[in-house]
């Protein structure tokens, strides 16, 4: 079973759902399947309520160009694509009713047993000291260094005026790098910037639908490269 539709809302959650963690609907390139899913929609998906199908979407629509020539079964609908049933999220009013288990009260004994004193009472010494030592350690934040490529629409595009829209743009976490211009041919250049990102406070894929509000001069991004530091 795969998408069901990509009009209603459950469809455009599935959607948004299959792609979190994909920048393809199958394989790690642009392939006939990301060709019929994307015409299975009648517009792009509400950034604000889907913003991994909406990334998706602006991705592929950068593709178009190269629709006809992209791998894969042009025959195929996109509903042979997505999810199969056994991965759908069950409505947790529909499950099975857990069985229960007459014998449950007594897993933990009897309340009527009282434990040692002195047991309780060296529990809980250990308990507070393990706590006090937890407390004094402090974990640094783990971060990621990102390389990524913003794409203009055309070779009139003003990339100062991109790069300056886009370094608006302020998360907590978040720290702007450098950036250069890197030729992608027919005159054309995409803006290559290095950023820092606090992995707990700053997410990618809602970055990267921040800078491509900017439609007048962003027509899409990409993660070039991204490491651990």
């Amino acid at each position: 079973m795969g998408f069901a539709d990509l009009v209603t809302d459950a469809g455009l959650t599935m959607l948004n759902s299959w792609v979190t963690t994909r920048s393809y609907i199958v394989g790690y390139g642009p392939t006939q399947a990301d060709v019929a899913t994307f015409k299975g929609l009648k517009e792009s998906p509400p950034v604000a309520k889907y913003p991994h199908a909406y990334r998706w979407y602006k991705h592929i629509a950068s593709h178009q160009t190269e629709f006809s020539s992209l791998p894969g079964d042009p025959s195929k609908a996109y509903t042979a694509y997505g999810p199969e049933a056994g991965a759908l999220a069950i409505n947790p009013k529909d499950a099975p009713a857990a069985p229960v288990d007459d014998e449950e009260d007594d897993l933990f004994g009897s309340e009527e047993e009282e434990e040692d004193p002195e047991v309780v009472k060296k529990r809980e010494e250990n308990l507070a000291a393990y706590k006090k030592k937890k407390e004094g350690k402090v974990k640094p934040a783990a971060k990621s260094l990102v390389t990524m490529d913003v794409k203009p629409w055309d070779d009139e595009t003003d990339m100062k005026e991109l790069e300056a829209q886009m370094r608006t743009i302020e998360l907590d976490g978040l720290v702007w790098g450098a950036s250069k211009l890197v030729p992608v041919g027919f005159g054309i250049k995409k803006l290559q910037v290095n950023l820092v990102v606090e992995d707990e406070k700053v997410s990618i894929d809602d970055l990267q639908a921040k800078i491509e509000e900017d439609e007048d001069h962003v027509q899409s991004t990409d993660v070039a490269a991204m490491q651990k530091l």
